[in-house]
């Protein structure tokens, strides 16, 4: 079999199995298995594939039929434009956090800010792409899983910036060892009704997800300890679900009255990122 009919049997499995961008899946699949990249894979699409990786080949597919996240599956994520090791024990990075990662680039240049703090930081997804994008901005990375911390330092080695992000065990701001410029937090928002059952959320960590019965637990204790950590002039920039604007800000003007509030929509049109500036 060669790598145009091994990409059309996964294709095959893939559709009668209702899992969405299919032809996609069995190519990122496919890659994985032959260790090689999308321009190499297409260059020799008539070469053969051995028995032994066809095989391994089929058991991706065969997973990923289950539901299991193709992250998961592969143990990696494209995120911001970079690559970054994931697995069980971290929420898969998201496309709409992108825009909380935009957000906190420009506010960091806007007002020159130079300590940020990423709560939640699950793979460091969020703390190594401000790295690389902010070379002079020195970024804590808190997290209360002691496997997710590892995971994160994985991709701060692999990306080159683990002399720049000091990782921090314990619950939302109470590692932080000072006040800092910028808080980045990407919290468990979704309610809780929303990540029972089998679906493919039910593979995530529930610690990584869950919001309580709204969805703003998580965010309510951060909103009500922040002012304590931010420098004056500071900014908290939060990522949130559907629907959750409007309480969100309420409970920022409820913890924070000093502050300014500006909404960022995502690709969709959903609000997405609550920006908050302290005045």
């Amino acid at each position: 079999m060669n790598r145009r009919e091994a990409l059309a049997q996964a294709w095959k499995i893939l559709t009668e199995n209702k899992i969405e961008d299919a032809a996609l899946e069995g190519e990122i699949f496919l890659k994985h298995v032959l260790e090689i990249n999308r321009a190499q894979l297409y260059a020799e699409l008539d070469s053969d594939v051995s028995p032994n990786d066809i095989k391994r080949l089929l058991q991706l597919v065969e997973r990923r039929v289950k539901r299991e996240p193709s992250a998961y599956i592969t143990g990696k994520k494209e995120f911001y434009g970079l690559d970054f090791i994931v697995n069980q024990h971290v929420l898969i990075p998201r496309p709409e956090t992108e825009l909380l990662v935009e957000q906190a680039i420009s506010v960091c240049r806007i007002y020159h800010y130079s300590k940020v703090a990423d709560i939640g930081t699950g793979c460091g997804a969020i703390a190594v792409s401000l790295a690389i994008n902010l070379p002079e901005v020195r970024i804590y990375a808190a997290d209360i899983s002691h496997k997710a911390l590892k995971v994160a330092k994985k991709n701060c080695v692999k990306h080159g910036v683990n002399d720049r992000i000091t990782l921090l065990r314990g619950d939302m701001l109470a590692p932080l060892p000072e006040s800092v410029d910028l808080i980045v937090a990407n919290l468990p928002y979704v309610r809780g009704d929303d990540i029972s059952g089998k679906g493919p959320l039910s593979f995530e960590p529930k610690i990584a997800l869950s919001g309580g019965e709204k969805g703003l637990d998580k965010i309510k204790w951060l909103c009500r300890e922040v002012g304590e950590h931010l420098n004056p002039q500071g900014s908290l920039l939060l990522e949130i679900g559907q629907g959750q604007v409007e309480e969100v800000k309420s409970i920022l003007h409820k913890y924070l009255s000093t502050g300014l509030i500006e909404i960022k929509k995502d690709l969709a049109g959903i609000d997405r990122v609550v920006w908050m500036r302290l005045t």
